[in-house]
């Protein structure tokens, strides 16, 4: 696994270090399970993201953040165009490259190793149902996860996601249903940058994108970014983190 063993990754995800004592079990509006899946199959990830969505809207689990990387692959949104898909299906296939269309709103983006993709699957309606806030609430999560490593991003009022002057850091992607979420964040910690030229990155033609490492001229850990962003997380959200396991969210009817 690419962060660690979980036992190292439950006592750090925490601002204070630790995970908090989840005090009312049935306190599902300030509670959040998290799942680090580590490297998974895009897939594999949406399947158990539509699961969780289905058991949320039931109002059978709480608010759950998945945490994850992917392997090579590019998403297109209900707004895409395969305009801005720029090779074949053929050279994808040559680089390892699936390519799926999703609910999500948005163009057409790339995940991969080296990308922190977090999904999370929230009730809106407790949060007063507002997607416009929502968005926003998710942007200030990693706002603050890179100041933490000294990288000072902006918004694009006109696009949700994350910029470094012309660049883009992160990007937002999401699907509401009945107000749960589905979809989220993905944002560039240390992924080979050169499958973005694959795509017109959420079909901007004329923008880049960049990651944490090429902005700071070092490698950076993916554990180290994932402890702050949920930290943030938990801060932004005001809720209560409590780790879980994906062989038990595979378990799942």
């Amino acid at each position: 696994m690419p962060w660690g063993n979980p036992p190292t990754f439950h006592k750090t995800i925490h601002q204070n270090e630790r995970v908090p004592e989840i005090v009312d079990r049935n306190a599902f509006s300030k509670m959040c399970a998290l799942y680090k899946l580590g490297l998974v199959e895009y897939g594999e990830a949406y399947q158990f993201q539509r699961k969780l969505h289905y058991k949320r809207l039931e109002g059978e689990i709480s608010d759950t953040l998945l945490l994850l990387e992917h392997l090579p692959v590019l998403t297109i949104g209900r707004s895409g165009s395969l305009d801005n898909v720029l090779v074949s299906r053929q050279k994808l296939a040559q680089e390892g490259v699936a390519i799926f269309s999703v609910e999500r709103g948005g163009d057409v983006t790339y995940h991969g190793p080296g990308q922190l993709v977090g999904y999370p699957i929230m009730d809106l309606s407790h949060r007063g149902k507002d997607i416009h806030q929502y968005v926003q609430d998710l942007e200030e999560v990693i706002i603050r996860t890179l100041a933490d490593f000294s990288i000072s991003s902006t918004r694009d009022e006109s696009h949700p996601g994350l910029w470094v002057q012309n660049e883009e850091v992160a990007a937002i992607g999401l699907s509401v249903r009945r107000w749960v979420t589905m979809h989220g964040f993905a944002l560039n910690v240390k992924p080979n940058l050169k499958h973005f030229s694959l795509i017109n990155p959420c079909g901007f033609s004329d923008r880049k994108a960049t990651s944490m490492s090429k902005l700071l001229g070092r490698e950076v850990h993916m554990e180290a970014v994932a402890r702050r962003l949920v930290a943030h997380f938990s801060e932004v959200f005001d809720t209560l983190i409590e780790m879980g396991s994906f062989e038990a969210g595979r378990s799942i009817g």
